[in-house]
């Protein structure tokens, strides 16, 4: 009923609105066409064509199976291309998810350039999370790679690890706040008095860590690393940004560094990869960070060489 003839046919007249139009392009008399498609609606119990001396137009069902029928064809086109990239042990999707402290739109959108011309068959999810939300997704989703896992170690045995960096952290406030004042240690007490801006840990199954609140201290929670940025330039709470994230602006007199009496120490931050999921594109993908490659350099601006 729905052989491959068939679907090419519906296809062709409902793109051309007429029998004897799609029956020339498809080097077809128009009787051939017409018994296909009466065929058709006589198997699936339901009218696809709404038929008048002058037009041929498709009725809802007819609109739906178009839809489907173009996607069926597009598959049968790419299928040969998949099939031989796949027993080259291609990966048909490769999953990825990114630190949002290295998230770079301007890299991620190059790396899947260069992914899609080297393999144009697979599908390729990119996703950003937060803090303890990156092992989570490596750990319990079917992601296949990781860029910006907290920490050196790896969390299982069957993920690897390539330590990438660490974060340096720098306590910053607006001018105007008032603790901006003043050369001395800044001391728990004083710290207490004044909302700490947070971006919340995106982990669902293992427990979510805070980045920085003192007892008793009242929390601002934000979506990312921007929005966290122009609070702090607002004098609206407290707390640490990365250092090349924040440099610019100290350097302008937009924040001012403080000193604290319990420093938030710098983050390590590694690539993880599985090796029950992944295939060539993920060897590749590691391969482009060991050797530092041009294409992943984004990923690497907000860190300093880890003391290995």
């Amino acid at each position: 009923m729905l052989d491959h003839e068939t679907i090419r046919s519906f296809v062709k007249v409902a793109e051309c609105c007429s029998f004897s139009r799609a029956a020339e392009s498809l080097h077809k008399t128009s009787a051939t066409i017409s018994y296909r498609i009466k065929v058709l609606e006589e198997g699936i119990g339901t009218q696809l064509f709404l038929r008048t001396t002058r037009s041929v137009t498709l009725t809802p069902a007819g609109s739906y199976l178009l839809e489907r029928c173009r996607q069926w064809l597009s598959w049968l086109d790419s299928m040969p291309g998949e099939l031989k990239q796949i027993n080259q042990g291609v990966e048909p999707r490769v999953d990825i998810v990114i630190n949002n402290l290295l998230y770079n739109g301007d890299s991620v959108a190059d790396l899947l350039a260069h992914l899609n011309v080297r393999y144009p068959f697979t599908t390729f999810h990119i996703t950003r999370q937060v803090y303890m939300g990156v092992w989570d997704t490596l750990l319990n989703g079917d992601c296949h790679l990781a860029i910006g896992v907290s920490g050196r170690e790896s969390l299982e045995n069957s993920i690897s690890i390539l330590p990438l960096g660490k974060v340096e952290w720098v306590f910053v406030v607006a001018p105007q706040h008032p603790l901006a004042q003043g050369g001395e240690t800044l001391s728990e007490e004083q710290l207490r008095w004044y909302p700490a801006v947070n971006i919340e840990d995106t982990a669902v199954h293992l427990a979510k860590r805070v980045a920085w609140l003192l007892p008793g201290q009242q929390e601002i929670k934000v979506a990312d690393m921007n929005t966290k940025l122009q609070c702090h330039l607002r004098g609206v709470g407290i707390g640490f940004l990365p250092r090349t994230l924040c440099q610019p602006y100290l350097d302008s007199g937009e924040l001012v560094a403080r000193t604290l009496v319990n420093h938030r120490q710098s983050s390590p931050l590694s690539l993880a990869w599985s090796h029950e999921r992944g295939g060539e594109v993920v060897k590749e993908l590691v391969a482009m960070f060991e050797r530092r490659d041009r294409l992943i350099q984004g990923f690497y601006s907000p860190l300093q060489t880890l003391d290995l």
